[in-house]
């Protein structure tokens, strides 16, 4: 039987997911708290005021987003360490721009924080996903996150570069 509430990989354990979606009307603002993630949308409509929250916020990237756009090109660290994490979508588990996204992120504009994949997340794709910069990963519901968790241990010898791996924690 699948635990569902335990479908988020961080840090190398199954963890719940305790970030919300604030799926309003891009004009409003949730209340500062903490787990909030807000649509780019949203982040981009009111940079300035959330960057003021005591609790910051989590920001939901589409994967069509354009790569030049201003949450990339963060003008001060000060704004990145308002963000807690960068979640990219994925409608589907096909659509490769993501990998793109996380690629610039991490090379071309310096994020260090937690990148986050989402949305169509499965197990066939989490390996790859780790190699392209993503450090947490939110398994598709009804998937196994354990077995997802043990995919990281799938090949042993890389050719290409990559970002460290996540390892399965021991307890």
């Amino acid at each position: 039987m699948l635990n569902n509430s335990l479908r988020l990989i961080r840090n190398g354990r199954l963890e719940i997911d305790v970030w919300r979606l604030f799926d309003a009307d891009p004009a409003i603002l949730p209340p500062d708290e903490n787990y909030w993630m807000v649509k780019l949308e949203t982040w981009k409509n009111h940079r300035e005021q959330l960057s003021l929250r005591k609790f910051p916020v989590a920001i939901l990237v589409p994967s069509d987003a354009d790569s030049t756009d201003i949450l990339f090109k963060c003008d001060s660290s000060a704004n990145l360490e308002k963000i807690a994490l960068i979640a990219i979508d994925f409608p589907t588990y096909t659509d490769g721009r993501g990998f793109s996204l996380a690629q610039i992120l991490r090379k071309q504009y310096g994020w260090n924080g937690e990148l986050r994949a989402m949305g169509d997340v499965l197990i066939d794709i989490i390996h790859y996903l780790a190699r392209c910069g993503f450090d947490s990963f939110l398994i598709k519901e009804g998937h196994d996150a354990e077995l997802a968790l043990e995919a990281f241990e799938t090949f042993t010898v890389h050719y290409q570069r990559s970002y460290p791996q996540p390892t399965k924690a021991t307890t």
